[in-house]
C-alpha cells in the first residue's frame, strides 16, 4: 500500500456553455466569453464618435458651454476634456482605463482607447475595450474674434513722455520684450510723444501699468467710460483708459535742481548731469563726482526740467586736462562715484579753432579723456537759460561748459557693431532721420553703459564678422559673452509634415 505525500488538491469541474456547448469553468451566466459578448454589449449607448472645437489662433479647445482652455496633445487636460464629452453615457459602466491612440498631428483626429466593466447576467462582470474617435473642428474663439476686428478693446494704456528724445522709450521697449508683456496686447500704436497699448481686459492693462511704475519713474491716472448697460442683469460694459506719464528727463540731460532738493541730496550742486534713467533718475555732480538717485515720487514733489535739448550738443576738443586725485568733501556731502574720475580741463569749440577762446570746466570724464580728444558738451556761457531755478543761481556757481560724453566716429561704430536688438511690432508712420539718429544714440549708450544693457536682451548679428577686441583706444564695445543667439525656427523637428525624423 502506498501513502500519498501530501493532501490531494481539489479539481474544478467544467460545464458546457448553454449556447455553444463548449466546456468552460462555471460562471453565473453559464456562457462562454464569446457567447456572452454576442448576447450583451456593455458599450451600448456610449457614443463612438465626438467633436472637439479648436481655435487655431490661440491654440485652445472649447470646454462647453463657453470656456476655452489650453491643452497640449495627449495631455491629462485634453484627456479630461474628451471624457467630459461622454460623461453622461459612462455613468452606467465602470471606467477602468483611458488613454490616447497615436494619430497624425495634421489628421484632425483624436482616438481614445477606453476599458470599461459592467455587471451583466446573474452577476457576471464583463470587461470590454473600445475606441472613441473625436473630430477636431476649427472654430475661432471670442477673444481672437476681437483681435481680428482690430478696433475692439476694453482698456488702453497711454504712455507719454514730454521730451524730444526717445532714449527712455527705446529702453522701455527692450524691457517689455524681455519680460514678454507685449503678448497680450491687441494692438500697439506709436504716436509722436509716446505709445498706446490696447488690451481686451482691464486686468491686463493694470498689469502693464504696474510694470511701468516699477521700471521707469512715472505717475499714472485712470478713467473709464460707460459703453452699455443691461438693466435686467445689472451688467455694465466700460472702456478703461490708463495714462502713464514718464518723467521728462533722459540720459545725458543737464538739469538744474531746486535748492531744497539739492540740499536734501547731500548739498550737491544744482547743476547736474543725468547719467542713467532706470527705475530712478541717476544724477552726478560733474564738479565733485557726488551721485544721487531720485525716484518718481520725489521728482513729482520737486519737479525740474532739462536745460538743453539733444540738438544743442556742441563738439569740443580737449586742449589740456589735469586729473584731480582727491577733493575734500563738504559738510553733509553724499556718496561719490567710483566709476568716474574728476578732472579739470581746458576745452575749445571745434567751430572756433581759428580763435584763442578757450573754456575751463570740471568734468567727471577724467578716466577716458586725453588731450586732443573730441567731446560733446553744452555751452552755458553763450546760451539763454530759461529755467526758474537757474535764473536764481549765483552766476559764479554756474559752470561755463558741461561735458557729456566722448565723441567717436559714428560710421566706424556702426560698421563694427556685431549685435542687434529686437523691436515691438507696432503701427507707425515711419522712422524719419531724427528718429534714426536717436536710435543710434541709444545703441551707443548701451555700448558705453554696462548697467543698462544687463537689463535687456542683446542678440548677436551673424551678418557682421566678429573682430578682435584688442583696440583699446577705440569706442567701447559689447563682448560676445553678453550676447544671445537669435533663434530662428524654420521647419518642424521632423523636417516637415509627414517627413522622416532628422538624425543629423
Amino acid at each position: 500500500m502506498e501513502y500519498m505525500a501530501g493532501p490531494v488538491a481539489p479539481t474544478q469541474g467544467n460545464i458546457l456553455c448553454c449556447q455553444c456547448g463548449m466546456p468552460i469553468p462555471p460562471n453565473p451566466a453559464n456562457m462562454c466569453v464569446g457567447c456572452l459578448r454576442a448576447q450583451v454589449d456593455i458599450t451600448e449607448g456610449i457614443p463612438k464618435q465626438g467633436t472637439l472645437h479648436f481655435c487655431k489662433q490661440c491654440e485652445r479647445y472649447l470646454q462647453p458651454p463657453g470656456t476655452w482652455i489650453q491643452c497640449t496633445l495627449e495631455s491629462r487636460e485634453l484627456l479630461a476634456l474628451c471624457l467630459k464629452k461622454i460623461k453622461a453615457s459612462l455613468s452606467k459602466v465602470r471606467l477602468i482605463d483611458a488613454g490616447f491612440i497615436w494619430t497624425e498631428p495634421h489628421s484632425k483626429r483624436l482616438k481614445l482607447k477606453l476599458t470599461v466593466q459592467k455587471e451583466v447576467i446573474n452577476g457576471a462582470v464583463l470587461q470590454q475595450v473600445f475606441v472613441v474617435e473625436y473630430i477636431v473642428q476649427s472654430q475661432m474663439c471670442e477673444d481672437c474674434h476681437r483681435i481680428e476686428a482690430k478696433d475692439f478693446w476694453k482698456a488702453v494704456v497711454q504712455v507719454r513722455q514730454k521730451t524730444l528724445h526717445k532714449k527712455t522709450f527705446y529702453y522701455l521697449e527692450q524691457l517689455i520684450l524681455k519680460h514678454r508683456l507685449h503678448q497680450n496686447t491687441l494692438r500697439i500704436k506709436e504716436i509722436h510723444d509716446g505709445l498706446d497699448f490696447y488690451y481686451s481686459s482691464k486686468q491686463q492693462a493694470q498689469k502693464m501699468v504696474d510694470f511701468l511704475q516699477c521700471t521707469v519713474p512715472s505717475r499714472s491716472k485712470s478713467s473709464q467710460r460707460l459703453i452699455s448697460h443691461d438693466i435686467h442683469s445689472n451688467v455694465y460694459n466700460y472702456k478703461s483708459t490708463f495714462s502713464v506719464e514718464i518723467v521728462p528727463i533722459c540720459k545725458d540731460s543737464v538739469v538744474c535742481l531746486s535748492p531744497k532738493l539739492a540740499q536734501s541730496l547731500g548739498n550737491m550742486s544744482q547743476i547736474c548731469v543725468c547719467i542713467r534713467v532706470t527705475s530712478t533718475i541717476h544724477l552726478i555732480d560733474p564738479s565733485t563726482l557726488q551721485i544721487a538717485e531720485i525716484d518718481g515720487n520725489t521728482y513729482w514733489r520737486h519737479p525740474f526740467n532739462s536745460l538743453f535739448q539733444p540738438k544743442q550738443l556742441e563738439e569740443f576738443i580737449i586742449m589740456d586736462i589735469n586729473r584731480v586725485q582727491e577733493k575734500k568733501k563738504g559738510a553733509g556731502a553724499g556718496a561719490r562715484s567710483n566709476k568716474h574720475m574728476l578732472a579739470e580741463a581746458w576745452v575749445q569749440k571745434t567751430s572756433e579753432l581759428n580763435t584763442d577762446h578757450q573754456y575751463f570746466c570740471c568734468t567727471h570724464l577724467g578716466h577716458i579723456l586725453n588731450p586732443g580728444d573730441l567731446v560733446l558738451g553744452f555751452d552755458l556761457v553763450n546760451c539763454n537759460l530759461n529755467d526758474e531755478f537757474a535764473n536764481k543761481m549765483n552766476p559764479h556757481n554756474i559752470p561755463d561748459v558741461v561735458l557729456i560724453k566722448k565723441s567717436y566716429d559714428r560710421t566706424k561704430r556702426q560698421r563694427r557693431r556685431n549685435w542687434k536688438l529686437k523691436e515691438l511690432e507696432r503701427d507707425r508712420e515711419g522712422m524719419n532721420t531724427d528718429d534714426e539718429r536717436q536710435y543710434q544714440d541709444f545703441l551707443e549708450d548701451l555700448e558705453e553703459d554696462e548697467a543698462i544693457r544687463k537689463n535687456i536682451n542683446i542678440y548677436r548679428n551673424a551678418d557682421v564678422p566678429v573682430e578682435s577686441d584688442t583696440d583699446e583706444d577705440g569706442p567701447p564695445r559689447i563682448s560676445l559673452a553678453e550676447m544671445l543667439e537669435d533663434l530662428h525656427i524654420s521647419e518642424d523637428a521632423t523636417g516637415g509634415e509627414g517627413a522622416n525624423m532628422m538624425t543629423e
